[in-house]
């Protein structure tokens, strides 16, 4: 596992693919004047060691960065190449221009292709397109750390890896220190747990309380928790139907939904 280290996340996003208000809903959560029930699409910036990592580029990032002071990334990684996880990529290109240099961008060789593909125009060279655009390079996380334990080093920093499913779909997780992201799973594989173990602070997939075939529902999740037994879990990638409020306080004691903009941190 990794070794202690100091780290802190920033909840950018913490909504479904649809968001929270969704487009035409009338339901109470959508409604809701709480600040909290107000989720962009899913995506945390994680601080340790003096470096910033954006994992994921939601549809909302520009605004999630302005609202949130996030004026400095040092490398992005991909948990997946989903739409609401992906399309915000072309805001990268304003931190290419803050820090005069190329970002690195990881993620599995699947999800990488995935976002060549749906971002053509950023890795061909094209005397028609004479715009501005990312300046990215693209770093596969090869099979080894993903069935060895091996940590990943990414600008001095260790990263652990943490394979999981969405449904039929092979996902990442990501552990720094004592802090694990896992967002859009259903499934924790064994290997998986291991590397799970020991933890300050986990946040984990929390969809809504029926059924999903590619989610962690609400119930789902509060079991899987409890078996991981990390000090404190947050809830992420939250529908409408799970108010804040209202689904905080019938939670155990050591879990709770988060919300756009929360703060936590390990040490």
């Amino acid at each position: 596992m990794p070794e202690t280290q100091a780290v802190k996340v920033t909840f950018l996003g913490t909504g479904t693919s649809h968001g929270v208000p969704m487009i035409g809903c009338d339901c109470a959560v959508c409604k809701s004047t709480d600040p909290r029930d107000k989720r962009t699409r899913t995506s945390v910036l994680v601080e340790t060691c003096g470096k910033a990592f954006l994992i994921d580029t939601s549809p909302e990032l520009r605004l999630q960065c302005i609202a949130n002071g996030v004026n400095h990334i040092d490398a992005v990684l991909f948990t997946h190449a989903h739409a609401d996880h992906v399309t915000g990529m072309d805001d990268l290109r304003r931190f290419n221009w803050l820090s005069r240099s190329t970002l690195d961008c990881y993620g599995t060789s699947a999800t990488l292709d995935a976002i060549r593909s749906m971002f053509a125009y950023i890795f061909q060279d094209d005397p028609d397109y004479p715009s501005h655009k990312p300046s990215l390079q693209l770093i596969e996380i090869d099979d080894q750390p993903l069935v060895e334990d091996q940590l990943l080093t990414i600008g001095g920093v260790n990263v652990l890896p943490v394979p999981l499913m969405h449904g039929p779909l092979p996902v990442l997780g990501f552990r720094f220190g004592n802090i694990a992201y896992c967002t859009d799973c259903n499934e924790i594989p064994a290997h998986s747990m291991k590397r799970l173990e020991g933890l300050d602070v986990l946040i984990l997939d929390a969809l809504r309380d029926s059924p999903h075939p590619t989610h962690f529902n609400l119930e789902e999740a509060i079991a899987m928790a409890s078996r991981i037994g990390a000090k404190r879990t947050w809830f992420t990638h939250i529908a409408h139907a799970l108010g804040h409020e209202s689904t905080n306080a019938i939670l155990p004691e050591s879990m709770a939904l988060a919300h756009d903009g929360l703060v936590v941190d390990s040490h």
